[in-house]
């Protein structure tokens, strides 16, 4: 029995030393902090290796990993480019062509930093600028059409004309292009195009305003024929007619418009590297989102169009923004969707924005960006006091 005893024991031990250490629990992984930085905002980064490397500075101390910086507003360019209007980009050029490109020297010096860079791209809206070259190349029809008829170049200073301004705005005024008029899509592929020749190292292509615009009260689809909606160009009511028989509001008009955004999606998509990730600002109202903005930005996420989508969830109010970030997490592609918050509403309470930032991280969302770095920057208290543990 003794022998007996002394073998089982030397088993034991031999089986005990051959097991492998089981391997520890991986700990959670802090979300990714992005910043949004504006071309023409009260810091205008671009402008001067000065503005590149204090924001690179400040983005490193707030533990930041990720940058959207714009390079693409209202049909113009802070790149060399050839089918925008990259007089942005010529006027940097101009003050010291043997320096870097800006955007190349703020690439440079985020990756030596280990900050990713993504290029902040509004797609539909122009903004006021009624000359872009886009409207050389396609025509005056590359601008939507409201239900009634109206041009967006018709509104008086941007905005809806009366009698409807007694009740409704647009919720961005200004021009907006219309993706069912052929050459719109091939105009912004051709201007992604340049941007790829002109930075070739970015990690990412960010879209915004990708979508169409609306008014509010906002109108939920067109077969309630409430409000106003836009995309009722004679192009693309034709194009709907060509595929339908005939035209009408409702449903199947609401689809078509979703479908000519989502093709605009892929077609940039297409143009870029493998290597790029390609991004969204989104409405955070998902449902709101695809009715009335015809912005069906989950259907982007499930197809593989997208990477990740940050919604944009801003708002005061503490308790709206803990449903937001549940309902987001929870919904389809939420693994895939960061969070982004108005800290430029809590410029003078930075201690918000830090309440705001722990609220959208109790979801562990893959990332939260801030909306935006200009505004912090004009408050260095608020960066301050987010940057102190």
């Amino acid at each position: 029995m003794r022998a007996l005893f002394h073998l089982s024991l030397a088993a034991l031990l031999l089986f005990a030393c051959s097991r492998e250490e089981p391997e520890p629990a991986p700990s959670a992984r802090a979300p990714a902090l992005g910043l949004w930085v504006l071309a023409e905002g009260s810091e205008r980064v671009l402008e001067s290796p000065e503005k590149i490397a204090a924001l690179i500075e400040r983005a490193e101390a707030l533990g930041a990993s990720d940058l959207f910086v714009q390079v693409h507003r209202g049909g113009r360019s802070w790149f060399a480019s050839t089918h925008a209007d990259d007089s942005p980009w010529r006027a940097l050029h101009a003050r010291d062509p043997n320096a870097a490109a800006p955007l190349s020297d703020l690439i440079a010096r985020a990756h030596a930093r280990g900050i990713r860079v993504h290029a902040w791209f509004n797609c539909l809206s122009l903004a006021n600028n009624r000359e872009p070259p886009i409207l050389r190349t396609v025509g005056r029809e590359a601008i939507a059409v409201d239900r009634k008829g109206r041009s967006l170049l018709d509104y008086p200073n941007g905005n809806v004309p009366p009698p409807d301004r007694a009740y409704l705005e647009l919720e961005t005024p200004g021009l907006w292009l219309d993706p069912a008029v052929p050459g719109v899509v091939e105009a912004l592929a051709a201007t992604v195009d340049d941007l790829v020749r002109a930075a070739p190292d970015l990690d990412g292509l960010h879209l915004d305003y990708i979508r169409y615009p609306f008014t509010l009260p906002i109108t939920p689809g067109s077969r309630f024929a409430v409000g106003l909606d836009f995309g009722y160009g004679e192009i693309a009511r034709a194009r709907f007619a060509e595929q339908n028989g005939s035209f009408a509001p409702g449903d199947a008009w609401d689809g078509f418009r979703r479908e000519r955004v989502r093709e605009l999606v892929a077609a940039l998509r297409a143009r870029i590297p493998k290597t790029w990730q390609l991004s969204a600002a989104v409405l955070a109202y998902a449902d709101r989102a695809y009715l009335t903005a015809l912005q069906d930005w989950r259907g982007w996420l499930d197809e593989g169009l997208l990477d990740f989508a940050v919604a944009m969830a801003y708002t005061r109010d503490d308790r709206l923004l803990r449903y937001q970030t549940h309902a987001l997490h929870g919904g389809i592609g939420g693994d895939r969707v960061w969070l982004g918050l108005g800290a430029w509403l809590f410029a003078d309470e930075p201690a918000r924005i830090r309440a705001q930032i722990a609220v959208a991280r109790e979801v562990s969302p893959p990332g939260v960006a801030l909306f935006s770095y200009d505004a912090l920057a004009a408050k260095p208290s608020a960066l301050e006091a987010l940057v102190a543990p």
